[in-house]
């Protein structure tokens, strides 16, 4: 096994310090013998190694990549690392299966970027020991800060080095572009409260109409999106969004005033969902809209795809999915290198029926992007609507091997172990589950089926409530708490239960169960009723066939 000696000092290189040497090492090797694998990886290569781009081309291009950085509206997100992690786990993986182990000795661990220490994770946890050994060795001290690139940070979406650097450049200085950037990262890194701060400080340096406005947009957003639900303020985010508006609608130049006040009215739609009232969003992403098109002709064409995919999102929420539809596509028409609005468009296909294009959509998502785990979870719907259980459970497995703080994939692959009789391991899915999001009403409903499959019936029945008190909209829940009064003989909480399911959902299977219930309870007039009613919701059901003909 070859040994290497690799330094993650980020006052080195700053963010992919250590992924940079190592594709240092692996990357000319891969080209001689493998090219396609490099094609294959590109867009991770470039981000963690910038110098390598002359020997690296781009192969997976979006529009953003032709613009002047101006119109790169979009900012990666911080969930963006973790794909580029994945991304370089999967090179090192596959060229060392060719080339043969190797063995890392990283010194200066400890002072890695937040990217490179995300990456490590990601190898050890991917990767076999008996392929990739990382070891860490000595530290040594540290001397200066980190190099700071800030276009960089912000255009790759490196915002923990963005946060770190930009407060070491702002000590002592009134740069206010520079703090809005921070701040943004503050904000993208969950660290709301010191984003605020910087946002206040930039009121008190900055008179300068366009930064005051970005401020006042800014601290809205963070009201609506706080990553504490408990902490969002809708109301007092309509105060500082309608503050921007004010600001910038008083732009003297059209083309500022066109963008700027678009951007802040798309802000505001936001704002008005999270106060309920998404007909007034859908004027507001209209009138951005209306004017990029009579001030932006031929300019901000990313600032006008995020406009049609926002009316898209609305218009489905209003229950008009072929415009919503027409939207999404417009969006993946105008950029087809960029993936997240595939997975959007996806979901809507996927609501509508319409599951090959769908498929299509998440499979666009995984060949356009680097690893994202909400393709794959999504895929594994699919499947496992078409009855394909070794693929659905395929797919859940790699979500949860790209991101194992995905929550939802827990409570499906649980489902998945639960109804093949796994209850170990559908309870070790929901244990994980919990530790990430111990208040997840889905999890605690699947706990609740755990329960009850293994005859733990009072367990059961607290997992049940739990679920409902904290979601009573789920179905489920409710279904699986009448099937617990059932086992227990209590055929009247039962029947109020699975009432309160159909009331909720209407559907062949619910109205089958309560039929069983009235038969149980002598009650056959009632149980032919509901299975006439399943008969018409599923005509070819065998079951209600059968169960038609007994009553």
């Amino acid at each position: 096994m070859d040994t290497i000696l690799l330094d993650a000092d980020r006052r080195v290189g700053g963010p992919y310090t250590l992924a940079a040497a190592l594709l240092d090492r692996l990357v000319p090797q891969a080209l001689e013998r493998r090219p396609g694998l490099v094609a294959d990886h590109d867009i991770e290569i470039r981000a963690a190694a910038p110098h390598l781009r002359g020997a690296v081309p781009a192969r997976r291009r979006s529009l953003a990549d032709d613009l002047p950085r101006a119109q790169r509206v979009l900012v990666p997100g911080a969930r963006r690392s973790l794909r580029i992690a994945n991304g370089l786990a999967e090179f090192v993986r596959d060229h060392l299966r060719r080339t043969g182990a190797l063995a890392l000795t990283v010194t200066n661990l400890g002072e890695a970027d937040y990217t490179d220490a995300e990456l490590v994770a990601v190898l050890r946890r991917r990767l076999d020991p008996g392929l990739l050994r990382i070891d860490e060795g000595p530290s040594a001290p540290g001397t200066g800060p980190l190099p700071a690139d800030f276009d960089r940070y912000r255009d790759e979406g490196f915002h923990h080095a963005m946060a770190e650097s930009g407060l070491e450049a702002l000590h002592g200085v009134e740069d206010v572009p520079l703090l809005l950037r921070v701040a943004a990262a503050l904000e993208a890194i969950e660290r709301e409260d010191e984003a605020r701060e910087l946002y206040d400080r930039a009121r008190r340096e900055s008179t300068d109409p366009k930064q005051r406005a970005t401020a006042a947009y800014a601290t809205a957003m963070i009201l609506v999106r706080h990553h504490d639900h408990d902490r969002r303020d809708p109301e007092h985010a309509l105060a500082w969004i309608n503050e921007a508006i004010t600001i910038t609608s008083l732009l003297p130049d059209p083309r500022e005033r066109a963008f700027h006040l678009g951007f802040d009215l798309n802000g505001k739609a936001l704002v008005e969902v999270r106060r309920g009232r998404r007909e007034a969003a859908m004027e507001l992403v209209q009138r951005a809209l209306d004017l990029a098109d009579a001030d932006l002709p031929g300019e901000h064409p990313i600032h006008r795809l995020v406009l049609h995919a926002n009316r898209a999102q609305l218009l489905a929420m209003a229950g008009r999915e072929e415009e919503a539809l027409a939207g999404y596509t417009r969006a993946v028409e105008a950029d087809p290198g960029y993936p997240d609005y595939y997975l959007d468009r996806g979901n809507l296909l996927h609501r509508l029926g319409r599951t090959e294009e769908a498929l299509a959509d998440y499979e666009a998502v995984m060949r356009l992007s680097p690893p994202f785990p909400e393709a794959y979870y999504n895929r594994s719907e699919l499947r496992f609507a078409a009855g394909d259980l070794a693929g659905a459970l395929a797919d859940l497995d790699h979500t949860l091997e790209l991101d194992p703080a995905f929550a939802p994939a827990y409570v499906n692959r649980a489902g998945l172990r639960v109804a093949a009789g796994d209850h170990a391991q559908a309870r070790d899915d929901v244990e994980h589950g919990l530790e990430i999001a111990p208040r997840d009403p889905h999890l605690l409903c699947v706990l609740g089926q755990v329960e009850l499959a293994e005859g733990h019936l009072p367990e059961a029945r607290i997992a049940f409530d739990q679920a409902l008190e904290l979601d009573p909209g789920l179905v489920a829940g409710w279904a699986n708490r009448a099937e617990l009064a059932f086992e227990r003989g209590d055929h009247e909480a039962a029947l109020a239960d699975l009432a309160r399911a159909l009331e909720l959902e209407e559907t062949a299977e619910l109205l089958f169960n309560r039929s069983v219930v009235h038969r149980a309870a002598g009650r056959p007039d009632q149980a032919r009723k509901d299975l006439l009613r399943a008969a018409e919701l599923a005509p070819g059901d065998e079951d209600v066939k059968r169960a038609l003909a007994e009553v």
